[in-house]
C-alpha cells in the first residue's frame, strides 16, 4: 500500500502561492457532482454521471465487480484520470483549478503491491513527498521516524532497509507511511490489501482503523470484498456498471435493507452473520483468565486453575505475548512452565471485528479468542458467552415490533374478530 511509483515531478521551492492549495491538513469533504468519464472510441462511458458526498474525516468504500469503474472514479479525485464532465471539489475547492502535480502532493495515494521505489531505502521512500515540498532534512528525518513508529515499525530497524528486504505486510505499512508523510487531508487507497495473505490482511485492516482513529483523514477506499467494505467503511458506495451508484449508505443500513437484488448479491446470504463485522472487539466487554510468564513458578497458576472457575490459563513470554494454553491437568506434575500446554494458534486485536473473533474462536481448541494489543501483548479473551450475548442483542435490535401489540405497547383487542 503506497503512493504511486511514477517518476517524481519537479521539486517545489516551498514559497508558491497559497491559492494553489486544495486545503490545509484538516480532514476535507469531497463532493463529486455529475462526474462522467468517456474514453475516445467507446460507446458507453467508463463512469456515468456519478454524484456523491464524502463527509470530512470518514472512510468511504467503493465496492463493486471488476471493471465497473470504481478505480477510475477514485483516480479522478487526484486527476490521475481527468473527468470528461462534472466537477469534483475538496473542501469546497474545484480541483480543476489546482495544478495536477501540486494536487497529488496534497492527496495520499496507496495501491496494491506496495509500489515502493525499489532503489530507495525505506526512509527515502517515505521522504518522497516531503522532499518534493521542500522540507528541510532535519524535518524530513524526524517525520520519517514518526511515520515508521505510527505504522508499528521500529525506525532503527527499518529506515535503512530496502523494499526487497521487507515482507509484504511491512511493505504495505511503509506504503501507508509514505502516503501519510506530508500529512495530506485526503487519502486514496486502491485495493491496498489485495495482494497479502488473509492473516496479514486482517492485521493491516486493524492498523488502518487504528490510524484513522488518531488521524481522522478523509479516505476513499476501493475494494471488491464486501466484508472488507463493511469492516472499514463509515459509508459504502455499491457500484454497478459505469460506476452507477446502486446504494450509498452506512454498512448497517445496507446490511439491514439492500436497495435491490444486485446489492443483496454483494451482501450475500449471511447478512445476519455480517452484522458481527459492525462491532469491534474494543466495543464489547473482554474477558480474562489466569496468566503467567514462562519464568514464573508453577504453583500460583496451578492454584488459580484448581480453585477458581477457570478451565484454561495462558503462558506468556517476557513481553507478555501469548504462547500456550494450559489447563489444570497440564500442570499436575509440571515443575516448570516452559514447554507445557498447547500453542495459541490465533489472536485478534482490539480493532478486529466480532466476526473475525468468531472465526479465531472456532479454530482455537479452547473455544476462546485471545485479544492482543498493538505490540502483541495479552489484553484479554473473547469467549463463546461474549458472542452469544452480543448475538442475542443483535436479534433483539433487528426483530420488528410484535404485530400483536399496539404502538403504545398494549395488546390488540381482537375480541370482535370473526373465526
Amino acid at each position: 500500500m503506497s503512493s504511486s511509483a511514477a517518476s517524481p515531478p519537479r521539486r517545489e521551492s516551498g514559497n508558491e502561492p497559497a491559492g494553489e492549495s486544495v486545503t490545509d491538513t484538516a480532514p476535507a469533504e469531497i463532493v463529486l457532482d455529475s462526474v462522467t468519464k468517456r474514453y475516445p472510441g467507446q460507446r458507453d462511458p467508463a463512469v456515468d454521471n456519478v454524484s456523491l458526498t464524502i463527509p470530512a474525516g470518514e472512510i468511504a468504500v467503493f465496492v463493486g465487480p471488476s471493471g465497473c469503474g470504481k478505480t477510475t472514479t477514485m483516480r479522478m479525485i487526484n486527476r490521475l484520470i481527468e473527468p470528461s464532465s462534472g466537477t469534483i471539489t475538496i473542501a469546497g475547492r474545484d480541483i480543476a483549478a489546482v495544478d495536477p502535480d501540486r494536487l497529488r502532493r496534497q492527496i495520499g495515494y496507496s495501491i496494491q503491491q506496495a509500489g515502493l521505489f525499489p532503489h530507495l531505502s525505506v526512509a527515502r521512500n517515505i521522504a518522497t513527498v516531503p522532499g518534493l515540498l521542500g522540507w528541510d532534512r532535519k524535518r524530513i528525518a524526524a517525520r520519517v521516524d514518526e511515520m515508521l513508529e505510527l505504522v508499528g515499525l521500529d525506525p532503527d530497524t527499518f529506515r535503512s532497509r530496502y523494499p526487497r528486504q521487507l515482507s509484504g505486510g511491512q511493505q504495505q505499512r511503509v506504503g501507508v507511511a509514505r502516503a501519510l508523510a506530508a500529512d495530506p487531508p485526503v487519502l486514496l487507497m486502491d485495493e491496498p490489501f489485495g495482494a497479502v495473505d488473509p492473516i496479514t490482511r486482517g492485521l493491516l485492516q486493524d492498523e488502518l482503523l487504528r490510524l484513522q482513529s488518531e488521524l481522522h483523514k478523509t479516505i476513499v477506499f476501493v475494494t471488491h470484498d464486501f466484508t472488507e467494505a463493511v469492516k472499514l467503511g463509515d459509508r459504502i458506495a455499491v457500484l454497478g456498471t459505469m460506476s452507477r451508484i446502486l446504494q450509498y449508505d452506512t454498512p448497517a443500513a445496507i446490511l439491514a435493507e439492500p436497495a435491490d437484488d444486485t446489492v443483496a448479491g454483494f451482501v450475500g446470504a449471511d447478512a445476519a452473520l455480517k452484522q458481527l463485522t459492525l462491532t469491534h472487539v474494543e466495543d464489547v466487554e473482554v474477558g480474562d483468565c489466569p496468566t503467567a510468564t514462562e519464568d514464573d513458578p508453577v504453583d500460583p497458576l496451578r492454584t488459580a486453575l484448581a480453585h477458581r472457575d477457570w478451565q484454561w490459563g495462558l503462558i506468556l513470554d517476557a513481553q507478555h505475548r501469548p504462547l500456550r494454553w494450559v489447563s489444570a491437568d497440564h500442570l499436575t506434575h509440571a515443575t516448570s512452565l516452559r514447554g507445557v500446554g498447547r500453542p495459541v494458534t490465533g489472536t485478534v486485536t482490539l480493532r478486529s471485528t466480532l466476526q473475525e473473533a468468531l472465526s479465531t474462536l472456532l479454530a482455537e481448541s479452547t473455544a476462546n479468542a485471545v485479544v492482543t494489543g498493538r505490540r502483541g501483548e495479552y489484553r484479554g479473551l473473547i469467549t463463546v458467552d461474549t458472542l452469544v450475548a452480543h448475538l442475542g442483542q443483535l436479534r433483539t435490535d433487528l426483530t420488528p415490533p410484535d404485530r400483536g401489540r399496539t404502538e403504545s405497547g398494549g395488546a390488540v383487542d381482537d375480541s370482535g374478530a370473526q373465526p
